[in-house]
């Protein structure tokens, strides 16, 4: 009998030391694998109760291994972010539901251009707790259908985390237009972009911006967001995000609406035929959200001549001097 109450205070103070140590500064600690792990810090540093993200390496068995070691593919590690974050101000589940949102969880063979086992996606758990929340999240997302092909992402028990070189750590702040770049043309914007971007974002809107962006309606003029700006910054698609125009190609066309001289990139437009109205005109939409913008016309300024007339309610305006912040630190070289 004593030894059975011996055993028992023994596991109850080996339980509360184990939580003094995993909650001495009140922060728990989340691991995630992604692929590219450039590219899994921003959507986390957002995120309001999150403290520290380290890119890194985890899963292996070298110890101390550096990039050049993992990126053979025989050590075992994965590319991760090791994140600390407040459970009182943001619930591990909800960064679960960013991780899902970042990564192509049916690819059994990396990460978009990234192939090797380096580049495959896991959870790494650090308390039964998160287990039970990530299996629950996985299970989730493979019933819901919307990878015909399963979910290759793993849940795997948390080990030794190796800080990555002091280059790749806050990697799309020291190098924003290679990130930038590198995120686009690997494939990975495009599929969040097409697998999650314009759905959520859809939802977000305002009546008026659906009707606009959606069925191709027209705000009332002279009382619309935008018009009037002359803040310097850059104007976004409002549905997926996809950067249009730049305030130093906006001017003043006496209409109402916002007016700019060109696009910051020719690809970022789609043009159609509009004879609606009892007249001829060409309607402008954006490449990758598919929103209605306006109508382009050929009375602008010179030299090129063109008038893009674009409806507020389908853009967001980002200050300059929040760009960075905002994962447009690349179209900074707009503005010098």
């Amino acid at each position: 009998m004593k030894f059975t109450y011996i055993i028992a205070f023994a596991l109850m103070i080996t339980a509360v030391l184990a939580v003094v140590v995993t909650s001495r500064d009140g922060l728990q600690t989340a691991t995630f694998a992604g692929g590219c792990f450039w590219c899994m810090v921003p959507p986390f540093e957002k995120i309001g109760g999150v403290v520290e993200i380290k890119s890194g390496y985890t899963g292996g068995t070298k110890k101390n291994p550096s990039y050049d070691d993992v990126s053979t593919g025989l050590t075992g590690h994965y590319e991760a972010v090791r994140i600390r974050f407040d459970p009182s101000k943001i619930k591990y589940e909800d960064l679960l539901d960013v991780f899902w949102r970042q990564i192509d969880p049916a690819d059994a063979g990396g990460q978009f251009a990234d192939r090797g086992p380096q580049y495959l996606t896991a959870i790494f758990y650090h308390t039964e707790e998160q287990k039970k929340a990530a299996e629950k999240s996985k299970e989730s997302l493979e019933k819901s259908g919307r990878f015909g092909k399963g979910i290759a992402t793993r849940v795997l028990k948390a080990s030794d985390f190796y800080e990555a070189e002091a280059y790749h750590q806050e990697y799309h702040v020291k190098n924003p237009g290679r990130y930038l770049s590198y995120k686009k043309l690997s494939g990975r914007e495009g599929y969040i972009m097409d697998t999650w971007g314009k759905d959520a974002q859809k939802k977000k809107l305002t009546p008026l911006q659906r009707r606009v962006t959606q069925e191709c309606g027209t705000e009332p003029p002279f009382k619309n967001e935008y018009w009037d700006n002359k803040r310097e910054g850059i104007y976004v698609d409002v549905v997926s995000g996809e950067p249009l125009f730049s305030s130093r190609d906006k001017f003043d066309s006496g209409t109402g609406w916002p007016s700019f001289t060109k696009a910051i990139d020719p690809e970022s437009m789609k043009y159609k035929i509009d004879t609606g109205l009892l007249m001829t005109r060409t309607e402008v939409s954006s490449s990758k959200g598919g929103s209605h913008l306006g109508h382009v016309f050929d009375d602008g300024p010179a030299p090129g001549g063109k008038r893009y007339c674009v409806n507020s309610a389908s853009l967001r305006f980002i200050p300059k001097e929040e760009m960075e912040k905002e994962g447009y630190g690349g179209y900074l070289e707009l503005f010098r």
